[in-house]
Protein backbone atom coordinates (compact mmCIF):
# COMPACT_ATOMS: atom_id res chain seq x y z
CA UNK A 1 0.00 0.00 0.00
CA UNK A 2 0.85 3.26 -1.29
CA UNK A 3 2.03 5.92 2.29
CA UNK A 4 2.46 8.65 -0.11
CA UNK A 5 -0.08 11.43 1.54
CA UNK A 6 -3.13 12.33 -1.22
CA UNK A 7 -3.14 15.83 -2.93
CA UNK A 8 -4.83 18.20 -1.41
CA UNK A 9 -7.22 19.70 -3.94
CA UNK A 10 -8.42 22.87 -3.36
CA UNK A 11 -12.08 23.33 -4.47
CA UNK A 12 -13.83 26.70 -4.81
CA UNK A 13 -16.55 27.22 -2.46
CA UNK A 14 -19.55 26.23 -3.88
CA UNK A 15 -22.50 28.70 -4.83
CA UNK A 16 -25.72 27.62 -2.51
CA UNK A 17 -29.20 27.28 -3.89
CA UNK A 18 -32.10 27.47 -1.78
CA UNK A 19 -35.61 26.42 -1.98
CA UNK A 20 -38.35 28.42 -3.63
CA UNK A 21 -38.86 32.10 -1.88
CA UNK A 22 -40.07 35.46 -2.89
CA UNK A 23 -37.71 38.15 -4.64
CA UNK A 24 -38.35 40.34 -1.43
CA UNK A 25 -37.26 37.34 1.09
CA UNK A 26 -34.24 36.56 -0.97
CA UNK A 27 -33.52 40.47 -0.80
CA UNK A 28 -33.44 39.73 2.96
CA UNK A 29 -31.28 36.63 3.05
CA UNK A 30 -29.05 38.54 0.79
CA UNK A 31 -28.61 41.71 3.14
CA UNK A 32 -28.11 39.07 6.62
CA UNK A 33 -25.36 37.09 4.50
CA UNK A 34 -23.74 40.24 3.88
CA UNK A 35 -23.81 40.82 7.56
CA UNK A 36 -26.45 43.78 7.78
CA UNK A 37 -27.75 43.56 11.25
CA UNK A 38 -30.35 46.63 10.99
CA UNK A 39 -32.09 48.54 8.35
CA UNK A 40 -33.14 52.25 8.21
CA UNK A 41 -36.63 51.43 5.89
CA UNK A 42 -40.06 53.47 5.73
CA UNK A 43 -42.51 51.70 3.66
CA UNK A 44 -44.72 51.99 0.71
CA UNK A 45 -46.85 50.47 -1.72
CA UNK A 46 -43.74 49.55 -3.94
CA UNK A 47 -41.82 48.30 -1.04
CA UNK A 48 -44.34 46.79 0.85
CA UNK A 49 -43.29 43.41 0.15
CA UNK A 50 -39.94 44.09 1.38
CA UNK A 51 -41.14 44.92 4.87
CA UNK A 52 -43.16 41.71 4.97
CA UNK A 53 -40.00 40.26 4.86
CA UNK A 54 -38.11 42.08 7.30
CA UNK A 55 -40.53 41.16 9.64
CA UNK A 56 -40.18 37.57 9.33
CA UNK A 57 -36.23 37.90 9.95
CA UNK A 58 -36.73 40.34 12.76
CA UNK A 59 -34.54 38.36 14.54
CA UNK A 60 -31.73 38.26 12.34
CA UNK A 61 -31.89 41.37 11.42
CA UNK A 62 -33.36 44.94 12.95
CA UNK A 63 -35.31 47.69 10.89
CA UNK A 64 -35.90 50.87 12.30
CA UNK A 65 -39.20 52.74 11.06
CA UNK A 66 -37.69 56.66 10.58
CA UNK A 67 -40.29 59.38 10.19
CA UNK A 68 -38.94 60.71 7.42
CA UNK A 69 -37.08 58.83 4.63
CA UNK A 70 -34.39 61.73 4.60
CA UNK A 71 -34.25 60.63 8.12
CA UNK A 72 -33.22 57.15 7.51
CA UNK A 73 -31.24 58.06 4.99
CA UNK A 74 -28.73 59.66 7.69
CA UNK A 75 -29.45 57.52 10.12
CA UNK A 76 -27.91 54.94 7.39
CA UNK A 77 -24.94 57.90 7.46
CA UNK A 78 -24.46 57.49 11.03
CA UNK A 79 -24.21 54.21 10.98
CA UNK A 80 -21.93 53.76 8.44
CA UNK A 81 -19.32 56.71 9.73
CA UNK A 82 -18.90 55.28 12.91
CA UNK A 83 -18.65 51.22 11.92
CA UNK A 84 -16.96 51.62 8.89
CA UNK A 85 -19.64 49.08 7.45
CA UNK A 86 -22.67 49.98 4.79
CA UNK A 87 -25.45 51.71 6.03
CA UNK A 88 -28.76 50.43 4.73
CA UNK A 89 -31.78 52.83 4.21
CA UNK A 90 -34.97 51.66 2.12
CA UNK A 91 -37.72 53.61 0.31
CA UNK A 92 -40.89 52.81 -1.08
CA UNK A 93 -40.95 54.56 -5.07
CA UNK A 94 -41.42 57.66 -6.61
CA UNK A 95 -41.55 60.13 -3.47
CA UNK A 96 -39.97 57.69 -0.98
CA UNK A 97 -37.16 57.62 -2.99
CA UNK A 98 -36.74 61.32 -4.45
CA UNK A 99 -36.59 62.14 -0.51
CA UNK A 100 -33.34 60.26 -0.47
CA UNK A 101 -31.38 61.64 -2.99
CA UNK A 102 -30.09 63.98 -0.82
CA UNK A 103 -28.45 61.12 1.33
CA UNK A 104 -27.17 59.41 -1.65
CA UNK A 105 -25.54 62.44 -2.69
CA UNK A 106 -24.11 63.76 0.57
CA UNK A 107 -22.75 59.89 0.75
CA UNK A 108 -21.21 60.67 -2.84
CA UNK A 109 -19.59 63.44 -1.65
CA UNK A 110 -17.95 62.55 1.78
CA UNK A 111 -17.35 58.64 0.40
CA UNK A 112 -19.38 57.32 2.58
CA UNK A 113 -20.47 53.45 1.98
CA UNK A 114 -24.34 53.26 1.99
CA UNK A 115 -26.58 50.55 0.14
CA UNK A 116 -30.10 52.63 -0.92
CA UNK A 117 -32.81 50.08 -1.82
CA UNK A 118 -35.98 51.30 -3.13
CA UNK A 119 -39.17 49.70 -3.99
CA UNK A 120 -39.92 50.45 -8.01
CA UNK A 121 -43.57 50.17 -9.59
CA UNK A 122 -44.38 47.02 -11.39
CA UNK A 123 -41.80 46.43 -14.62
CA UNK A 124 -44.89 46.88 -16.95
CA UNK A 125 -45.79 50.77 -15.94
CA UNK A 126 -42.19 52.42 -16.07
CA UNK A 127 -42.07 54.71 -18.52
CA UNK A 128 -45.50 55.18 -18.32
CA UNK A 129 -45.62 58.01 -15.60
CA UNK A 130 -47.37 55.20 -13.43
CA UNK A 131 -48.51 56.52 -9.94
CA UNK A 132 -45.18 57.17 -7.15
CA UNK A 133 -42.84 56.27 -10.85
CA UNK A 134 -39.58 58.27 -10.97
CA UNK A 135 -36.65 57.27 -12.73
CA UNK A 136 -34.50 57.36 -9.31
CA UNK A 137 -31.74 55.11 -11.39
CA UNK A 138 -31.19 58.12 -13.79
CA UNK A 139 -31.47 61.12 -11.70
CA UNK A 140 -28.61 59.81 -9.18
CA UNK A 141 -26.29 58.68 -12.08
CA UNK A 142 -24.21 61.42 -11.33
CA UNK A 143 -24.16 60.94 -7.16
CA UNK A 144 -23.44 56.92 -6.96
CA UNK A 145 -20.11 54.90 -7.54
CA UNK A 146 -22.81 52.03 -8.89
CA UNK A 147 -26.58 51.46 -9.36
CA UNK A 148 -28.70 48.68 -10.36
CA UNK A 149 -32.04 48.40 -11.71
CA UNK A 150 -33.21 44.88 -11.13
CA UNK A 151 -35.47 43.79 -14.38
CA UNK A 152 -34.41 40.02 -13.93
CA UNK A 153 -35.21 38.67 -10.04
CA UNK A 154 -32.74 35.62 -10.65
CA UNK A 155 -30.02 38.75 -10.62
CA UNK A 156 -30.86 39.40 -6.84
CA UNK A 157 -28.31 37.51 -5.10
CA UNK A 158 -25.20 38.33 -7.09
CA UNK A 159 -26.50 42.78 -7.05
CA UNK A 160 -26.84 42.59 -3.82
CA UNK A 161 -23.30 40.89 -3.22
CA UNK A 162 -21.40 42.89 -5.72
CA UNK A 163 -23.35 46.42 -4.33
CA UNK A 164 -22.14 45.94 -0.74
CA UNK A 165 -18.72 45.19 -1.96
CA UNK A 166 -18.02 48.02 -4.19
CA UNK A 167 -19.63 50.50 -1.57
CA UNK A 168 -17.27 49.43 1.22
CA UNK A 169 -14.07 48.83 -1.60
CA UNK A 170 -11.40 51.36 -2.76
CA UNK A 171 -13.10 55.06 -2.25
CA UNK A 172 -16.77 54.41 -0.45
CA UNK A 173 -19.19 55.69 -1.86
CA UNK A 174 -22.90 54.85 -2.39
CA UNK A 175 -24.81 52.36 -4.62
CA UNK A 176 -28.28 52.39 -5.46
CA UNK A 177 -30.65 49.01 -6.14
CA UNK A 178 -34.10 50.02 -7.23
CA UNK A 179 -36.48 46.82 -7.00
CA UNK A 180 -39.60 46.70 -9.34
CA UNK A 181 -42.51 45.12 -7.59
CA UNK A 182 -42.88 41.96 -9.73
CA UNK A 183 -39.10 41.02 -9.09
CA UNK A 184 -39.82 41.41 -5.28
CA UNK A 185 -42.86 38.94 -5.76
CA UNK A 186 -41.57 36.67 -7.95
CA UNK A 187 -40.82 33.06 -6.71
CA UNK A 188 -38.17 30.99 -7.36
CA UNK A 189 -35.13 29.26 -5.89
CA UNK A 190 -32.18 31.38 -5.27
CA UNK A 191 -28.89 30.75 -6.37
CA UNK A 192 -26.09 32.73 -3.67
CA UNK A 193 -23.10 32.99 -5.32
CA UNK A 194 -20.28 32.35 -3.24
CA UNK A 195 -17.36 34.69 -4.60
CA UNK A 196 -17.67 37.66 -6.23
CA UNK A 197 -17.43 37.55 -10.32
CA UNK A 198 -16.52 41.30 -11.69
CA UNK A 199 -14.09 41.46 -13.98
CA UNK A 200 -13.66 44.78 -14.57
CA UNK A 201 -12.87 45.65 -10.87
CA UNK A 202 -9.49 46.43 -9.89
CA UNK A 203 -7.44 45.56 -6.96
CA UNK A 204 -6.65 48.10 -4.47
CA UNK A 205 -3.13 49.52 -6.31
CA UNK A 206 -0.15 49.89 -4.07
CA UNK A 207 2.38 52.62 -4.46
CA UNK A 208 5.79 51.34 -5.95
CA UNK A 209 8.92 50.82 -3.25
CA UNK A 210 10.72 53.52 -5.30
CA UNK A 211 8.37 55.95 -5.64
CA UNK A 212 8.46 55.65 -1.59
CA UNK A 213 11.39 55.83 -1.31
CA UNK A 214 11.74 58.98 -3.16
CA UNK A 215 9.07 60.30 -0.98
CA UNK A 216 11.67 59.75 2.20
CA UNK A 217 14.09 61.93 0.24
CA UNK A 218 11.77 64.43 -0.68
CA UNK A 219 11.11 64.90 2.93
CA UNK A 220 14.60 64.10 4.25
CA UNK A 221 16.05 67.57 2.21
CA UNK A 222 12.62 69.41 3.33
CA UNK A 223 13.00 72.48 5.99
CA UNK A 224 9.47 73.28 6.29
CA UNK A 225 7.14 69.99 5.64
CA UNK A 226 3.27 69.56 6.27
CA UNK A 227 1.82 66.07 6.37
CA UNK A 228 -2.18 66.82 5.39
CA UNK A 229 -4.31 64.26 5.60
CA UNK A 230 -7.79 64.07 4.91
CA UNK A 231 -10.96 61.65 5.11
CA UNK A 232 -9.38 58.83 3.49
CA UNK A 233 -7.08 57.92 6.28
CA UNK A 234 -10.39 57.00 8.18
CA UNK A 235 -12.45 55.07 5.61
CA UNK A 236 -8.91 53.77 4.56
CA UNK A 237 -8.22 52.02 8.30
CA UNK A 238 -5.06 53.90 8.17
CA UNK A 239 -5.09 56.01 11.70
CA UNK A 240 -2.64 53.43 13.46
CA UNK A 241 -0.30 53.36 10.30
CA UNK A 242 -0.30 57.83 10.02
CA UNK A 243 0.12 58.06 13.45
CA UNK A 244 2.92 55.62 13.49
CA UNK A 245 4.33 58.02 10.23
CA UNK A 246 3.90 60.92 11.58
CA UNK A 247 6.13 60.34 14.36
CA UNK A 248 8.80 58.40 12.66
CA UNK A 249 9.37 61.18 10.56
CA UNK A 250 8.63 64.04 12.83
CA UNK A 251 5.97 66.02 10.46
CA UNK A 252 3.82 68.55 11.60
CA UNK A 253 0.07 67.75 10.97
CA UNK A 254 -2.87 69.60 9.54
CA UNK A 255 -6.44 67.57 9.34
CA UNK A 256 -9.41 68.04 7.16
CA UNK A 257 -12.98 67.97 8.94
CA UNK A 258 -13.34 64.62 7.09
CA UNK A 259 -10.17 63.47 9.11
CA UNK A 260 -10.70 64.89 12.66
CA UNK A 261 -10.16 62.47 14.55
CA UNK A 262 -7.11 60.28 12.73
CA UNK A 263 -4.04 62.02 13.96
CA UNK A 264 -4.49 62.98 18.10
CA UNK A 265 -5.61 66.74 18.07
CA UNK A 266 -3.50 67.14 21.75
CA UNK A 267 -0.31 65.65 20.12
CA UNK A 268 2.33 67.99 19.65
CA UNK A 269 2.80 67.99 15.85
CA UNK A 270 -0.84 68.11 15.72
CA UNK A 271 -1.80 71.42 13.71
CA UNK A 272 -5.11 70.24 14.28
CA UNK A 273 -7.86 71.24 11.28
CA UNK A 274 -7.21 73.74 8.10
CA UNK A 275 -9.47 75.60 5.65
CA UNK A 276 -12.21 78.22 6.22
CA UNK A 277 -12.50 78.37 9.59
CA UNK A 278 -9.70 76.53 10.91
CA UNK A 279 -6.77 76.91 12.91
CA UNK A 280 -4.40 80.30 12.13
CA UNK A 281 -1.19 77.72 12.76
CA UNK A 282 -2.91 74.98 10.10
CA UNK A 283 -3.38 77.69 7.67
CA UNK A 284 -0.30 79.15 7.86
CA UNK A 285 1.62 76.27 8.06
CA UNK A 286 0.25 75.12 4.57
CA UNK A 287 0.95 78.09 3.01
CA UNK A 288 4.42 78.72 3.90
CA UNK A 289 5.13 75.18 3.53
CA UNK A 290 8.13 73.99 1.48
CA UNK A 291 6.61 70.36 0.75
CA UNK A 292 3.32 69.54 1.05
CA UNK A 293 2.46 65.67 1.40
CA UNK A 294 -1.07 64.98 1.19
CA UNK A 295 -2.80 61.38 2.11
CA UNK A 296 -6.42 61.19 1.16
CA UNK A 297 -7.56 64.53 0.93
CA UNK A 298 -8.91 66.06 -2.21
CA UNK A 299 -7.88 69.90 -2.02
CA UNK A 300 -11.59 70.90 -1.59
CA UNK A 301 -12.03 74.33 -2.35
CA UNK A 302 -13.19 74.90 1.85
CA UNK A 303 -9.29 73.86 2.70
CA UNK A 304 -7.78 76.14 -0.35
CA UNK A 305 -9.33 79.23 -0.35
CA UNK A 306 -7.80 80.83 -3.79
CA UNK A 307 -6.40 77.95 -5.38
CA UNK A 308 -3.37 79.99 -7.18
CA UNK A 309 -2.44 81.09 -3.80
CA UNK A 310 -2.36 77.35 -1.44
CA UNK A 311 0.52 76.45 -1.02
CA UNK A 312 2.13 78.74 -3.66
CA UNK A 313 5.90 77.67 -2.38
CA UNK A 314 5.42 74.01 -1.96
CA UNK A 315 6.38 70.83 -3.59
CA UNK A 316 3.31 68.75 -3.88
CA UNK A 317 2.87 64.43 -2.78
CA UNK A 318 -0.86 63.74 -3.30
CA UNK A 319 -1.55 60.26 -2.39
CA UNK A 320 -5.19 58.89 -3.28
CA UNK A 321 -6.89 56.18 -4.15
CA UNK A 322 -8.98 57.95 -6.61
CA UNK A 323 -6.93 58.26 -9.52
CA UNK A 324 -9.54 61.19 -10.58
CA UNK A 325 -8.77 63.47 -7.94
CA UNK A 326 -5.27 64.05 -8.75
CA UNK A 327 -4.69 67.42 -10.58
CA UNK A 328 -8.28 68.16 -10.28
CA UNK A 329 -8.40 71.13 -8.40
CA UNK A 330 -4.54 71.42 -7.37
CA UNK A 331 -1.99 70.15 -9.65
CA UNK A 332 0.51 68.03 -8.16
CA UNK A 333 4.01 67.72 -8.84
CA UNK A 334 4.33 63.73 -7.17
CA UNK A 335 1.01 62.34 -7.94
CA UNK A 336 1.28 58.39 -6.32
CA UNK A 337 -2.28 56.26 -7.36
CA UNK A 338 -2.22 54.15 -4.09
CA UNK A 339 -4.29 52.59 -1.05
CA UNK A 340 -3.26 54.77 1.83
CA UNK A 341 -3.06 52.10 4.56
CA UNK A 342 -0.78 50.06 2.33
CA UNK A 343 1.69 53.20 1.52
CA UNK A 344 1.80 54.14 4.72
CA UNK A 345 2.19 51.20 6.44
CA UNK A 346 5.28 50.33 3.73
CA UNK A 347 6.59 53.78 4.32
CA UNK A 348 6.94 53.11 7.89
CA UNK A 349 8.98 49.40 6.99
CA UNK A 350 11.17 50.95 4.41
CA UNK A 351 12.13 53.88 7.20
CA UNK A 352 13.09 50.93 9.53
CA UNK A 353 15.11 49.35 7.11
CA UNK A 354 17.03 51.95 5.20
CA UNK A 355 18.11 53.89 8.70
CA UNK A 356 16.58 56.77 7.77
CA UNK A 357 16.76 59.12 10.62
CA UNK A 358 14.07 61.88 10.90
CA UNK A 359 14.70 65.31 11.31
CA UNK A 360 14.01 67.88 13.98
CA UNK A 361 12.77 71.10 12.08
CA UNK A 362 13.74 73.08 14.82
CA UNK A 363 13.50 76.40 13.27
CA UNK A 364 10.27 75.34 11.74
CA UNK A 365 8.44 73.85 15.02
CA UNK A 366 9.34 77.00 16.86
CA UNK A 367 7.53 79.00 14.26
CA UNK A 368 4.50 76.61 14.55
CA UNK A 369 4.37 76.61 18.30
CA UNK A 370 4.51 80.32 17.85
CA UNK A 371 1.71 80.71 15.79
CA UNK A 372 0.01 77.98 18.03
CA UNK A 373 0.15 79.73 20.71
CA UNK A 374 -0.59 83.17 19.58
CA UNK A 375 -3.85 82.15 17.86
CA UNK A 376 -5.57 79.43 19.74
CA UNK A 377 -9.21 78.72 18.80
CA UNK A 378 -10.79 81.30 21.52
CA UNK A 379 -13.53 83.64 22.54
CA UNK A 380 -14.47 86.34 24.45
CA UNK A 381 -16.20 86.54 27.77
CA UNK A 382 -19.86 87.04 27.77
CA UNK A 383 -22.47 87.58 30.31
CA UNK A 384 -24.40 85.36 28.25
CA UNK A 385 -23.96 81.66 27.57
CA UNK A 386 -21.91 81.44 24.52
CA UNK A 387 -21.85 78.69 21.97
CA UNK A 388 -18.25 78.02 22.16
CA UNK A 389 -18.52 77.90 25.63
CA UNK A 390 -21.05 75.03 25.60
CA UNK A 391 -19.05 73.08 23.21
CA UNK A 392 -15.94 73.59 25.32
CA UNK A 393 -17.87 72.36 28.93
CA UNK A 394 -19.32 69.31 27.12
CA UNK A 395 -16.10 68.51 26.20
CA UNK A 396 -14.86 68.83 29.80
CA UNK A 397 -17.69 67.07 31.05
CA UNK A 398 -17.43 63.71 28.80
CA UNK A 399 -13.59 64.17 28.70
CA UNK A 400 -13.50 63.69 24.75
CA UNK A 401 -14.86 60.53 24.92
CA UNK A 402 -18.15 60.52 23.21
CA UNK A 403 -19.55 60.55 19.74
CA UNK A 404 -20.48 64.11 18.25
CA UNK A 405 -22.95 64.80 15.48
CA UNK A 406 -23.60 68.17 14.09
CA UNK A 407 -26.14 69.92 11.70
CA UNK A 408 -24.29 72.72 9.33
CA UNK A 409 -23.51 76.04 10.63
CA UNK A 410 -21.83 77.55 13.02
CA UNK A 411 -22.11 75.23 15.46
CA UNK A 412 -20.64 72.44 13.36
CA UNK A 413 -17.54 74.62 13.28
CA UNK A 414 -17.64 75.45 16.61
CA UNK A 415 -18.07 71.50 17.42
CA UNK A 416 -15.16 71.26 15.41
CA UNK A 417 -12.82 73.98 17.18
CA UNK A 418 -13.79 73.51 21.19
CA UNK A 419 -14.41 69.20 21.17
CA UNK A 420 -10.92 68.00 20.75
CA UNK A 421 -11.23 64.79 19.03
CA UNK A 422 -8.46 62.61 19.42
CA UNK A 423 -9.85 59.37 17.65
CA UNK A 424 -11.27 58.60 14.33
CA UNK A 425 -14.81 58.42 13.63
CA UNK A 426 -16.03 60.85 16.33
CA UNK A 427 -17.14 63.76 14.82
CA UNK A 428 -19.59 63.06 12.46
CA UNK A 429 -21.27 65.72 10.48
CA UNK A 430 -22.28 66.96 6.46
CA UNK A 431 -18.95 68.36 5.25
CA UNK A 432 -19.36 67.77 1.56
CA UNK A 433 -23.00 69.14 0.58
CA UNK A 434 -23.40 70.54 4.13
CA UNK A 435 -26.82 69.39 4.64
CA UNK A 436 -28.85 70.86 7.36
CA UNK A 437 -30.79 68.56 9.24
CA UNK A 438 -28.29 66.11 9.21
CA UNK A 439 -27.42 65.86 12.84
CA UNK A 440 -30.01 64.19 14.82
CA UNK A 441 -30.27 61.03 12.15
CA UNK A 442 -26.67 60.53 12.40
CA UNK A 443 -26.65 60.85 15.97
CA UNK A 444 -29.61 58.12 16.48
CA UNK A 445 -27.42 55.65 13.67
CA UNK A 446 -24.35 56.26 15.67
CA UNK A 447 -26.19 55.23 18.78
CA UNK A 448 -27.72 52.76 17.01
CA UNK A 449 -24.02 51.27 16.25
CA UNK A 450 -22.94 51.93 19.85
CA UNK A 451 -25.91 52.06 21.81
CA UNK A 452 -22.66 51.43 25.02
CA UNK A 453 -20.84 54.83 23.88
CA UNK A 454 -22.39 58.47 24.66
CA UNK A 455 -23.51 60.17 21.49
CA UNK A 456 -24.41 63.73 20.96
CA UNK A 457 -25.71 65.60 18.49
CA UNK A 458 -24.78 69.16 18.45
CA UNK A 459 -27.13 71.21 16.50
CA UNK A 460 -28.36 74.45 15.46
CA UNK A 461 -31.84 75.49 15.71
CA UNK A 462 -32.38 75.79 12.31
CA UNK A 463 -30.97 72.79 11.40
CA UNK A 464 -32.50 70.74 14.40
CA UNK A 465 -35.86 71.87 12.80
CA UNK A 466 -35.24 69.95 9.33
CA UNK A 467 -35.68 66.30 10.86
CA UNK A 468 -37.31 67.20 14.53
CA UNK A 469 -39.40 64.49 13.90
CA UNK A 470 -36.71 61.84 14.50
CA UNK A 471 -37.97 62.72 17.97
CA UNK A 472 -40.36 60.05 17.45
CA UNK A 473 -37.81 57.55 16.57
CA UNK A 474 -35.40 57.83 19.33
CA UNK A 475 -38.40 57.46 21.79
CA UNK A 476 -40.39 54.78 20.23
CA UNK A 477 -37.24 52.84 18.95
CA UNK A 478 -36.05 53.60 22.70
CA UNK A 479 -32.58 55.88 20.81
CA UNK A 480 -30.83 57.10 23.57
CA UNK A 481 -28.77 59.50 21.76
CA UNK A 482 -28.76 63.86 23.12
CA UNK A 483 -28.99 66.88 21.48
CA UNK A 484 -27.42 70.39 22.35
CA UNK A 485 -28.81 72.86 20.41
CA UNK A 486 -27.54 76.19 20.07
CA UNK A 487 -30.27 78.19 19.56
CA UNK A 488 -29.20 81.51 18.75
CA UNK A 489 -32.94 81.84 16.46
CA UNK A 490 -31.62 82.84 13.48
CA UNK A 491 -29.53 81.06 10.17
CA UNK A 492 -26.52 81.93 12.17
CA UNK A 493 -23.81 80.76 9.49
CA UNK A 494 -26.01 82.77 6.64
CA UNK A 495 -26.35 85.87 9.42
CA UNK A 496 -22.15 85.86 9.32
CA UNK A 497 -21.72 86.22 5.50
CA UNK A 498 -24.99 89.02 6.13
CA UNK A 499 -22.87 91.04 8.27
CA UNK A 500 -19.68 91.07 6.48
CA UNK A 501 -21.40 91.64 2.90
CA UNK A 502 -24.63 92.82 2.94
CA UNK A 503 -24.25 95.55 5.88
CA UNK A 504 -26.13 93.02 8.43
CA UNK A 505 -29.26 93.26 5.98
CA UNK A 506 -31.23 90.43 7.22
CA UNK A 507 -33.14 88.31 4.31
CA UNK A 508 -35.08 86.09 5.98
CA UNK A 509 -32.61 84.59 8.46
CA UNK A 510 -34.71 85.30 11.44
CA UNK A 511 -36.09 81.85 12.71
CA UNK A 512 -37.84 83.11 15.61
CA UNK A 513 -40.63 85.62 15.32
CA UNK A 514 -39.75 88.75 13.76
CA UNK A 515 -42.07 90.73 15.96
CA UNK A 516 -40.58 89.49 19.27
CA UNK A 517 -37.35 87.85 18.68
CA UNK A 518 -36.10 85.34 21.76
CA UNK A 519 -32.48 86.35 23.01
CA UNK A 520 -30.90 85.54 26.29
CA UNK A 521 -32.62 88.80 27.71
CA UNK A 522 -35.91 87.69 25.97
CA UNK A 523 -37.38 84.09 26.71
CA UNK A 524 -40.78 84.89 26.01
CA UNK A 525 -39.36 85.43 22.11
CA UNK A 526 -37.68 81.70 21.69
CA UNK A 527 -39.87 80.27 18.97
CA UNK A 528 -40.85 77.70 18.26
CA UNK A 529 -40.67 76.62 22.01
CA UNK A 530 -38.79 73.11 21.77
CA UNK A 531 -39.33 71.55 25.24
CA UNK A 532 -42.74 71.33 24.11
CA UNK A 533 -41.98 69.90 20.98
CA UNK A 534 -39.60 67.46 22.54
CA UNK A 535 -42.08 66.54 25.04
CA UNK A 536 -44.75 66.08 22.73
CA UNK A 537 -43.03 63.53 21.10
CA UNK A 538 -42.16 61.72 25.17
CA UNK A 539 -38.66 63.27 25.00
CA UNK A 540 -37.59 64.96 28.09
CA UNK A 541 -35.90 68.32 27.13
CA UNK A 542 -34.48 70.98 29.32
CA UNK A 543 -33.61 74.55 28.69
CA UNK A 544 -30.64 76.77 30.02
CA UNK A 545 -29.78 80.38 29.66
CA UNK A 546 -28.32 81.30 32.80
CA UNK A 547 -23.99 80.40 32.51
CA UNK A 548 -23.77 79.14 36.09
CA UNK A 549 -26.21 75.95 35.28
CA UNK A 550 -24.65 75.39 31.87
CA UNK A 551 -22.23 72.20 33.41
CA UNK A 552 -24.88 71.29 35.57
CA UNK A 553 -27.70 71.11 32.57
CA UNK A 554 -25.12 69.48 30.45
CA UNK A 555 -24.07 67.03 33.07
CA UNK A 556 -28.10 65.97 33.34
CA UNK A 557 -28.75 65.34 29.98
CA UNK A 558 -25.15 62.74 30.00
CA UNK A 559 -26.47 61.25 32.64
CA UNK A 560 -30.33 60.88 31.65
CA UNK A 561 -31.17 57.39 30.50
CA UNK A 562 -33.20 58.18 27.45
CA UNK A 563 -33.11 60.12 24.76
CA UNK A 564 -32.70 63.81 25.95
CA UNK A 565 -32.83 67.90 24.27
CA UNK A 566 -31.28 70.52 25.54
CA UNK A 567 -31.88 73.80 24.66
CA UNK A 568 -28.91 76.49 25.25
CA UNK A 569 -30.10 80.02 24.61
CA UNK A 570 -27.01 81.77 22.72
CA UNK A 571 -26.92 85.73 21.36
CA UNK A 572 -26.58 85.46 17.67
CA UNK A 573 -24.08 87.92 17.37
CA UNK A 574 -21.19 86.06 17.55
CA UNK A 575 -18.90 85.05 14.36
CA UNK A 576 -17.35 81.83 13.91
CA UNK A 577 -13.24 82.85 13.87
CA UNK A 578 -10.88 82.09 12.00
CA UNK A 579 -12.36 82.72 8.69
CA UNK A 580 -11.02 82.68 5.00
CA UNK A 581 -13.51 84.42 2.69
CA UNK A 582 -14.20 82.94 -0.57
CA UNK A 583 -11.57 83.73 -3.33
CA UNK A 584 -9.24 84.88 -0.67
CA UNK A 585 -6.24 83.17 0.85
CA UNK A 586 -4.88 82.23 4.15
CA UNK A 587 -2.48 84.87 4.33
CA UNK A 588 -5.58 87.09 4.45
CA UNK A 589 -7.49 85.00 7.48
CA UNK A 590 -9.92 87.02 9.98
CA UNK A 591 -9.17 86.57 13.32
CA UNK A 592 -10.39 89.24 15.30
CA UNK A 593 -13.94 90.39 15.05
CA UNK A 594 -12.94 93.86 13.86
CA UNK A 595 -11.83 92.00 10.54
CA UNK A 596 -8.61 92.03 11.49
Amino acid sequence: MSTQPKPVVDFPPQDEKLPAMKGADVLVEALIREGVDVVFAYPGGASMELHQALVKREKDIRTILPRFEQGGGFMAHGYARTTGKAGVCMATSGPGATNLITCIADAWMDSTPLVAITGQVYQQFIGKTAFQETDVYGMTLPVVKHSYLVLEAEELPRIIKEAFHIATSGRPGPVLIDIPKDVQQKIWEPVFPAELDLPGLQKPPHAPDEDLLKILEIITNAERPVLYIGGGIISGDAHEELREFAQLTNLPVASTLMGLGAFPADHPQSLYWFGMHGSVAGNWAVCESDVLICAGARFDDRITGKVEMFAPKSYIVHFDIDRSEHNKNKKAHFPIHTDIKYALGRLNTLIKESGYRKRPYTEWYSTLNSWKKEHPFAYDESKHILSQEAVQVLYEETMGDAIITTGVGQHQMWAAQFYNFNEPRTYISSLGLGTMGFGLPAALGAKVAFPDRQVINIDGDGSFLMNVQELATAKVEQIHAKTMILNNQHLGMVVQWEDLLYESCRAQTILGDPDNIGSPENLDGIYPDYITVAEGFGVKARRVYKKEELREAIQEMLDYDGPYLLDVIVPYTEHVLPMIQQGKSAKEILIKPNGK
